[in-house]
């Protein structure tokens, strides 16, 4: 009994240092909620309720906390284990937050009404800076891997801006706007060797692709989407996938050849590629569901329902470190 008790005790001490599951978080734009999925199941564990008309998501490593900004309401600070909104971040009237995205224990956003990028301290619960771009319509934001630069779209001056010695703060840094020839840029992804930045055009169709060395456009692709909004990079950098809900289609590049490989009949909203690149879920937001494409074979191997009425958009991988 003795043995049996200390095996008893083993197995729930090695339980409970498990590692937690990997999560897929996904927006419920029509619903106003933050849907906590299980990829392997494909089911919905929870549905948080956020900011009104949730456009982007993001979180911190740890899995403890997710940041939901709304261009009308702000940005929800979500407790992701206790399932809740902790509190709501105000930028200011007008500000219309729009991007999130967490690193080194800061929250970066877009404030497309002001026309800036800021820094928020979860811990201290305070707006470290703000930073004017002086471009209309500051968008969707990316991030170096070493935070150190930042990269943002913006849709009502035809520009990519480049924030480079963000570690160093204000005033220091140096900030310069790139025209990408394109009209409305929105969607920007940069490449996983940090080489290139490429930003889907959606009124007419194309994408810019600037290198990041020069801060100059060095290729303009002309792929007659209807309205491209999103893009993303496998973690090879060999592939990039281009969301053209309005042409229903997902369209997969050859990054390296510029050359379409194919377009899947998906009407996505929003596309993400799972970190190890065998898959990608695209955000079927009409359809109210994700569907999941496997990478090898390019065919759709799974649906996960998101509910009647959800619309789900904007998608984050969390895997909890």
């Amino acid at each position: 009994m003795a043995a049996l008790g200390a095996l008893v005790a083993s197995v729930h001490v090695a339980a409970s240092q498990a590692p937690p599951a990997a999560r897929l978080l996904v927006l419920l734009r029509d619903a106003s909620a933050l849907a906590i999925v299980d990829p392997v199941a494909g089911t919905v564990l929870a549905r948080i309720p956020t900011v009104s008309g949730p456009h982007e998501v993001t979180a911190s490593p740890d899995g403890k906390l997710a940041f939901v900004a709304s261009p009308s309401d702000g940005i929800s600070v979500i407790d992701l284990e206790g399932q809740t909104e902790l509190r709501r971040l105000d930028i200011g009237q007008g500000s219309e937050p729009h991007d999130v995205r967490f690193a080194g224990g800061k929250l970066y956003f877009t404030a497309e009404g002001y026309k800036v990028i800021g820094r928020y301290d979860p811990q201290r619960d305070e707006v470290e800076w703000l930073l004017g771009i002086g471009q209309d319509g500051t968008h969707m934001l990316v991030l170096s891997e070493d935070h150190d630069t930042i990269f943002t779209a913006n849709r009502g001056s035809n520009s990519v801006t480049v924030v480079d010695n963000v570690a160093a703060g204000p005033p220091n840094w140096r900030v310069t706007a790139i025209p990408v020839g394109g009209e409305f840029p929105e969607g920007i992804a940069l490449s996983p060797d940090g080489r290139e930045v490429w930003t889907t055009t959606r009124n007419d169709g194309g994408v810019s692709i600037i290198d990041v060395a020069t801060k100059a456009v060095t290729r303009r692709l002309d792929l007659n989407l209807t309205d491209p909004s999103r893009l993303a990079f496998t973690p090879d950098g060999g592939r990039v996938l281009i969301s053209d809900g309005g042409g229903n289609s997902l369209v997969v590049m050859d990054a390296v050849a510029r050359t379409e490989l194919t377009r899947l009949d998906l009407a996505p909203n929003a596309v993400l590629v799972h970190p190890d690149g065998s898959r990608a879920y695209a955000a079927l937001r009409g359809d109210d569901r994700v569907a999941v494409i496997d990478l090898d074979t390019l065919e759709v191997i799974a649906q996960i329902s998101t509910g009647a009425g959800s619309g789900p958009g904007c998608m984050f991988w969390l895997n909890p470190t």
